[in-house]
């Protein structure tokens, strides 16, 4: 099973726009200072509106403080809209889910799947790289790794059914309750996506990821028995709920890329990166969710 996933790497919307994330030293014009390097520090709502050249983007309110509530442009052809970010987080979702029960139904529990499953997650993972590193979204590209994603999640999930029935659709609910309540505590205003939360945060997230690398290498070399920090006992379910945590965070980071480029007028494409970095941070809770069923379900 992947210890990583590439939602860490990704760099919300494109880097020609900058919906990239928060920082609190904007230039001139608007662009962050400081900012190499950090995926999450482009942010040109600083000092303006980063479509101030895009007709159809002429926002009044340029000077509009960066963490308050982000003026509404009017209407306009060509501009994303949360009906675009909603189809194609459908789309997308809805082809994960697709691959998923193919996969479930026609692979059948076997080294030969597990195996199919492994390169699948490798092939999502490296269209998932490319995709961060464009310019611009492609569907078709997203749309690919949706469906490789699928087949990994359709073979492990059938796994870990084989092996404590039901874990699936419990991860299932578990990744929708986390997701609603993210969403709920986003919109009550608790949580404010600001350039201090999001530092802490990535720093959290770098140094999970990195602690989850070395864990896989001690484990494969046998250093550490049993999976080590991914072991099915106390630890293990610690560790899990760290994950999960950390993919609630990104969910906020999510929210706040979304709500800002509709309300600055970001071109239409752009729901499909959205809906992009919306389906790996849901595969991410998935994932993890389903690891903690199974470690619950263990020590009952």
């Amino acid at each position: 099973m992947r210890s990583s996933n590439p939602v860490f790497s990704r760099r919300g919307f494109s880097r020609d726009n900058g919906y990239a994330g928060f920082n609190t030293a904007p230039q001139a014009g608007g662009a962050a200072v400081g900012t190499q390097g950090n995926p999450y520090a482009q942010n040109p709502y600083a000092g303006g509106n980063p479509y101030a050249q895009n007709p159809y983007a002429q926002n009044p309110y340029g000077q509009q403080t960066q963490y308050g509530a982000p003026p509404q442009a009017p209407a306009a052809p060509g501009r994303m809209t949360m009906d675009d970010v909603v189809m194609r987080s459908a789309m997308t979702l809805g082809t994960v889910a697709v691959g998923a029960i193919l996969a479930w139904a026609l692979l059948p529990v076997s080294s030969t799947s597990f195996g199919l499953a492994f390169g699948s997650a490798l092939v999502a993972f490296v269209l998932a790289m490319v995709q961060s590193f464009k310019r611009t979204p492609s569907p078709a590209l997203i749309l690919g790794y949706a469906a490789f994603e699928g087949v990994f999640l359709g073979v492990i999930s059938e796994m870990y059914n084989a092996q404590w029935h039901g874990a699936p659709f419990q991860a299932v609910l578990g990744t929708m309750a986390v997701s609603g309540a993210t969403l709920l505590v986003y919109k009550a205003g608790w949580i404010r996506v600001t350039a201090r939360y999001a530092r802490i945060g990535m720093a959290i997230a770098i140094a999970f990821v990195l602690t989850m690398a070395v864990n896989l290498l001690l484990v494969a070399f046998g250093v550490a028995p049993d999976g080590g920090l991914r072991s099915m006992g106390p630890l293990g379910a610690l560790v899990g709920v760290i994950a999960i945590l950390l993919g609630a965070f990104f969910l906020t980071l999510d929210f706040k890329q979304i709500e800002d480029g509709i309300a600055y007028g970001a071109p239409r494409e752009e729901a499909w990166l959205a809906a992009f970095g919306l389906t790996m941070t849901l595969v991410w809770i998935y994932v993890e969710m389903l690891r903690l069923v199974a470690i619950f379900s263990s020590n009952d």
